[in-house]
């Protein structure tokens, strides 16, 4: 008769820490996708607001040169700071105004605060007498 012969103790021991290894760098680019993925959903979401704020900004009230702040929500809340723009070599009196509007959202706590930034030139007519 043929002896059968089974996994010693220590083999199985062996196979359980390799196994264990595995699992826990498994969790670990596992925990790494999830936060990506938070990372990239808090990005995406910043620029919803940026461009639902950069397209409506001077429907409420004339573009002035000057910074103002504001939250979106709870979680996020924005910086604009709008100054005149002209092109290299344009005449200083073009029919057509330029403002740079650089838009700061900004989230999360006070001490990992994190920001995009984002940045569009809008041209307005000329600027309306006021005397006439």
């Amino acid at each position: 008769m043929k002896r059968q012969r089974g996994f010693s103790l220590l083999e199985v021991i062996a196979a359980m820490l390799l196994l264990a290894i595995a699992f826990a760098a498994l969790m670990k680019v596992a925990g790494g996708s999830i936060a990506l993925t938070r990372n990239a959903d808090d990005h995406s979401q910043a620029a919803l607001w940026a461009r639902s704020m950069l397209d409506t900004v001077d429907l409420t009230a004339p573009l002035r040169p000057g910074t103002t702040e504001g939250r979106f929500d709870q979680h996020y809340r924005w910086r604009l700071v709008v100054s005149p723009w002209s092109a290299p070599g344009a005449s200083a009196n073009a029919s057509i105004r330029m403002f740079k509007l650089d838009l700061d959202v900004i989230w999360g706590p006070r001490l990992r605060e994190r920001s995009a930034h984002f940045s569009t030139l809008r041209a307005l007519g000329p600027e309306p007498d006021n005397g006439s």
